[in-house]
Order: structure tokens, then C-alpha cells, then sequence
């Protein structure tokens, strides 16, 4: 195991820079995901940590190395693609092993190793198959044992759930959590299914157009967004952005006041969609979709020309067209500048 240090890295194509100055330490066990939405530039970092993208500026460190100049196999990390990448001629067996056969590793070494791997992943009774003859989530787990093998100090995974159905997505978080505890090895995991960094990382790091908008554990950027984008980024339903005016200590909405931070303007108040409580004296709000789950009922309301989505985990018989009053649950609002999405409070 090792910690990943990027220092000020930069990435630029052409003239056109798409990483700016990044800073961010993986501590030594940490899992870490990389979260934002397409184009931000997640996977671009990934691969600048993997050696498969130069670096225009900065430094990136693994361990006490550092490793801008070397290549992808001098790095001691394992990669673990969207795409599974097996060889289809190749059994699961060759295809965990065929990294250390290239490596002049020992046959008997290679064989204890992948049948270690392959007893980690459930793999076991399937070594003398083709990848044709599993399911996605099988050749998913080849995959990674395929990484697990070569024991290395840090593991890369690069959207690696995204071609699997929703169910199977479920299944695999669990097995790579488990895994993670397991083997505790370093892992930096890039998803744009903020749910999924949510469940398996130690840390988030949200990213935005090249820059990265807040680094916390999962339960703080739910808690405490720095920002409007990470306020409505995280977190599914995201959060409500209802406008709002600030003054002498007050936030109004309509003829509500809440309490707030100094200043004058205006402002977002947020509130998520669990935090919207059923109150006659509350702001009115018209349904306009329902959506009972089972376990819950999410609810879609219009309110002064903003959309607005709230859940209870009771069950409700809501109409379409129906006013209902919803009061936002004052420990659990947030603040943000109207013009620079800044959080104020």
C-alpha cells in the first residue's frame, strides 16, 4: 500500500487547459472516488495517476516516488477499466494470470496467486471457462482479479459499474466494499453515480470543469456542501434551491421568515427533500406528480415557478393539481449567494 500525492497538476490540449492546478492527498488504505459530471475531468486525472496521460505541470507521487516520468508498468498500480478488456481465447485463469506470465513471473507462483484471487471473488469453480460463458458481473470480477494479482500499492478503477443493470450495480458495490476492507489496498474510484461514491468511499473529491469543488467523507458534503453544485450533486433527490431575500439577520420566502446569516440580497435557501415537513402554516406548494416506492413517497411540486421534490416515509394519497403546505425543517436549511453559489450558512 502506498498514498498518492497530486500536487498542482495541470493537463492541457492544445491551448485549451482541462486540469487546473489539482491538489489532493490518498492516505495509505483510503478509498477515494472521483465524482462530477461528464467532462469535468475525473477520468483525465485517473489517467495522469496511471501514466496513460502526460502532464503538462505539477507532480504526482506514489508512495515516496515520484512518478510523472515513468511509465503505466513501472507504477505499481492495477487498473480496472469500464470495459472488461478480457482476452475471449484466454479462460478466466490465463486471463487473471496473463499480466504475471508476461512478467516472467513463476508458474506456480502465478497459479497459488490467481487461485487466491479467484477464492477473494467467488471465482473459483469458474477458472477453465471462457469469458463468453459468464455474466457481466463474472466477467466484471475476472477483471478485477486480474488487478488483485499483481498486488499492487494502488488500485485505479475507471467507471467500472456503468455497463452493468441496476441490479447487478448493487451486488458489485458490495462485493468492491468488501473487497476494499479485505485487502485494504489504496483505491482511487472514478464514477459519475454520486450513489455509488456515496456507499464505498472514505472520502469524495467532486469535480467541476477541471477544478475540484470540496473534498469530505461522504456524510459531510451530504451534511455541509461548500457550494450550490455540490449542494445539488450530491445527494439523490438532490437538494431544493428555492429563491429567496436576506436581511437584518432574515431569510424570507414568500410571507416566511427564517433565521440567517448578516448581509442583504439575494439569496438560495436549500433543503433537501426529506428535510420538507407538513405543516398548515407552511409555504403552499402544488403537486403536481406522485411517486409512491413503497418504502417511501416522493413527491413533485411546483412553488412560485420552481420545481420542488420532496419524500416522506409515510405513506400519503397526494393529488395531482392538490395545494399542500410544506415547511422547510430549519436544522436542516442552508444558505447560499444568489450570484456566486457560495454556501453562507
Amino acid at each position: 500500500m502506498a498514498d498518492v500525492k497530486i500536487q498542482d497538476i495541470r493537463k492541457s490540449y492544445g491551448a485549451v487547459e482541462v486540469i487546473h492546478g489539482l491538489n489532493v492527498t490518498i492516505e495509505e488504505g483510503e478509498f477515494v472516488a472521483l465524482v462530477g459530471p461528464s467532462g469535468c475531468g475525473k477520468s483525465t486525472l485517473l489517467r495522469m495517476i496511471a501514466g496513460l496521460e502526460p502532464i503538462n505541470g505539477g507532480t504526482i507521487a506514489i508512495g515516496d516516488r515520484v512518478v510523472n516520468n515513468l511509465p503505466p508498468s513501472k507504477r505499481d498500480i492495477a487498473m480496472v477499466f469500464q470495459t472488461y478488456a478480457l482476452y475471449p481465447h484466454k479462460s478466466v485463469a490465463e486471463n487473471m494470470g496473463f499480466a504475471l506470465k508476461v512478467a516472467n513471473v513463476d508458474k506456480a507462483e502465478i497459479t497459488r496467486r490467481v487461485a487466491e484471487a479467484a477464492e477473494i471473488l467467488s471465482l473459483t469453480e469458474y477458472l477453465d471457462r471462457k469469458p463468453r460463458h459468464l455474466s457481466g458481473g463474472q466477467r466484471q470480477r475476472v477483471a478485477m482479479g486480474r488487478a488483485i494479482v499483481r498486488d499492487p500499492q494502488v488500485f485505479l478503477f475507471d467507471e467500472p459499474l456503468s455497463n452493468l443493470d441496476a441490479k447487478l450495480r448493487i451486488q458489485m458495490r458490495t462485493e468492491i466494499k468488501e473487497l476494499h476492507q479485505r485487502l485494504k489496498t489504496t483505491t482511487v474510484f472514478v464514477t459519475h453515480d454520486q450513489i455509488e461514491a456515496m456507499t464505498l468511499a472514505d472520502r469524495i473529491v467532486v469535480m467541476q470543469d477541471g477544478r475540484i469543488e470540496q473534498v469530505g467523507t461522504p456524510l459531510d458534503l451530504y451534511d455541509n456542501p461548500a457550494n450550490e453544485f455540490v449542494a445539488t450533486f450530491i445527494g439523490a433527490p438532490s437538494m431544493n434551491l428555492l429563491s429567496a431575500e436576506m436581511g437584518d439577520g432574515k431569510i424570507r420566502i414568500a410571507d416566511k421568515l427564517f433565521d440567517g446569516p448578516s448581509g442583504s440580497g439575494k439569496v438560495k435557501l436549500g433543503v433537501r427533500p426529506e428535510h420538507l415537513i407538513l405543516a398548515e402554516d407552511g409555504l403552499p406548494m402544488e403537486v403536481k406528480v406522485v411517486e409512491p416506492t413503497g418504502s417511501e413517497t416522493m413527491v413533485f411540486l411546483k412553488f412560485e415557478g420552481q420545481d420542488v421534490t420532496a419524500v416522506f416515509r409515510e405513506r400519503h394519497a397526494f393529488k395531482s393539481g392538490e395545494t399542500i403546505h410544506l415547511q422547510p425543517d430549519p436544522a436542516h436549511v442552508h444558505f447560499f449567494d444568489a450570484q456566486s453559489g457560495e454556501r453562507l450558512r
